[in-house]
């Protein structure tokens, strides 16, 4: 057993099942030893979206995601894909394999400090070394698994790869870090809700991490609390909910605003504002904030109490104390609701991204598992969809990088296989990760890639608009038109069919979820209701 080998022991003992990224001369070591010691190796198209890719399998499965790219330009390409997952709070182990020791330092091709790249981003960074291989890879584990979760960067010389092991695989009986006792009492949290009339609940990521996520509809149903997610959030529960009221900070967010507004609580339930700050929104109403952090605010939030520490524990206090009644009405939600939504769907001729949202949504099962991108279409998308299960909603929203979606959604597709999965995302997310259709199609994925095409990068479109700018490096080039686009038969040898009306695009999905690998649909849509959905 040489280094490498003991590397690749160590991660699979850990659950690390598939690794991602590019090869390279130094790289190879590596990936013969994940070849020998059952970890699949996954060749993308480009190192940003190895880190994206195993960002989400740390979501997916719990485990850390496993990114690997060569030093230099391979480290800075993979260091997109390890700020996602450090912002987003996904477990990873990031490798950078490097050249051999005496190399380092010096002025040599390609050569960069890794660890003063990664360091900013990452929970840590370290040096891989004869005779500390294992316990260095445990660590990493168990740092990257500790709240809040994150990804761990292992820098790894060639030298030491091959070099014989030193040490046998370590023992990894319990990765996890234990549980953080709660400071704060979580009665006190239920007597303020017991004692308000009009309390809210917002869910924020941390409450995607929750070893029981039914705890939260618990908790929701026992002090009959009306509850809003953030996006990352949206599914934790099923959004079908009669105690539903939508995603806020996204599209028509100043409706959802004036809902809280009316709010005298706001209860913030594993809230992490890497999302959106409470004093985005909160206004002067008092906040209860319950969670693995205490609230990170400008201090203008009224914060009248927090929890603090191992959220399900949190949970468990405020669903075992005696249920809180308030002066909600279903009926006046489920209005609230109904209104929200219909703002959404502004009366418009052709074919609308909303419409076409609409459609994606009523042919993928309620468990199947939508990963979308970062333009207009994610505010669209976030507050239109309702999402039913948790895991099954993926977008970046605190690193909130282009490039996501379609790397997010080849991960859980290899991750739980058993789901049907649909990515949705704009022409300019596509043009920068279209290679990837590639990695979908040699994986023998089955998926459909639905792209939004309006022929522009909408978000900042409408942000030029409303600076009253020029629309200066926004044309995409993709449409001269919603109804002049043109789509090839292929890309890298995936099929590719362009619609134009809804009845197409449910036609091409129905094909394409029944599909033996990955299938392009060019939905070409009008994007002028994004002017009144997107920021109002």
């Amino acid at each position: 057993m040489n280094n490498a080998d003991l590397i690749v022991a160590t991660l699979k003992q850990a659950g690390i099942g598939h690794g991602f990224g590019i090869p390279s001369g130094n790289v190879l070591p590596l990936i013969e030893a994940m070849r020998k010691g059952g970890i699949e190796f996954v060749l993308t198209a480009h190192e940003g979206s190895a880190g994206f890719a195993a960002d989400v399998m740390g979501r997916q499965t719990g485990r850390p995601g496993l990114g690997i790219a060569t030093l230099g330009p391979g480290a800075t390409n993979l260091a997109t894909g390890v700020g996602d997952a450090f912002l987003d709070r996904s477990p990873m182990i990031a490798i950078t394999c490097n050249l051999n020791r005496d190399q380092l330092g010096r002025r040599i091709q390609m050569l960069i400090d890794h660890h003063t790249l990664f360091r900013p981003i990452t929970k840590a960074s370290f040096a891989l070394r004869p005779g500390r291989i294992g316990e260095t890879v445990a660590a990493a584990i168990r740092i990257a698994l500790t709240e809040p979760l994150g990804p761990v960067h292992l820098d790894l010389p060639e030298d030491v790869a091959l070099a014989p092991a030193e040490e046998g695989v370590p023992a990894l009986d319990d990765v996890s870090a234990p549980d953080a006792p709660a400071t704060g009492s979580a009665a006190e949290a239920a007597a303020r809700i017991a004692g308000a009339r009009r309390p809210v609940a917002v869910i924020g990521a941390t409450a995607m991490r929750l070893r029981e996520p039914g705890l939260l509809r618990a908790v929701v149903e026992r002090h009959d609390l009306p509850f809003a997610t953030t996006t990352m959030a949206k599914g934790t529960i099923d959004e079908d909910h009669p105690l539903s009221i939508g995603c806020i900070e996204r599209g028509c967010r100043q409706i959802q605003r004036r809902f809280l507004a009316g709010a005298d609580l706001v209860v913030g339930l594993g809230y992490d504002p890497i999302e959106v700050e409470y004093e985005a929104w909160i206004r002067d109403t008092p906040l209860v904030h319950v969670d693995i952090e205490p609230a990170d605010t400008d201090g203008s939030v009224d914060i009248v109490h927090q929890t603090i520490g191992d959220l399900d524990t949190a949970l468990n206090d405020l669903n075992r104390a005696a249920p809180a009644a308030n002066a909600w009405t279903e009926a006046e939600i489920a209005a609230h609701r109904e209104a929200f939504q219909a703002s959404l769907r502004p009366d418009a001729p052709g074919f609308t991204p909303h419409r076409a949202i609409d459609v994606v949504r009523g042919a993928l099962p309620t468990d199947g598992i939508l990963a979308f991108d970062v333009g207009a279409h994610t505010h669209q998308i976030a507050s239109q969809w309702t999402a039913h299960r948790p895991r099954s909603f993926l977008i970046t929203n605190g690193w909130s990088s282009m490039g996501f979606g379609l790397p997010a959604v080849i991960a859980a597709r290899i991750a739980e296989p058993g789901r049907p999965a649909v990515c949705l995302i704009g022409d300019g997310c596509f043009q920068m990760t279209c290679g990837e259709l590639a990695t979908a199609r040699r994986m023998g994925l089955a998926l459909p890639v639905v792209v939004l095409n309006d022929g522009w990068l909408g978000l900042i479109k409408v942000k030029q608009m409303r600076r009253q700018y020029a629309y200066v490096g926004t044309a995409l080039g993709t449409a001269s038109g919603p109804d002049e686009g043109s789509t090839p038969e292929h890309y890298f040898g995936v099929p590719a069919t362009g619609v134009r009306t809804p009845k197409a695009l449910a036609d091409a999905l129905a094909d394409a979820l029944a599909a033996d690998g990955p299938r392009v649909i060019e939905a070409f849509v009008d994007p002028t209701h994004y002017d009144d959905t997107v920021f109002d």
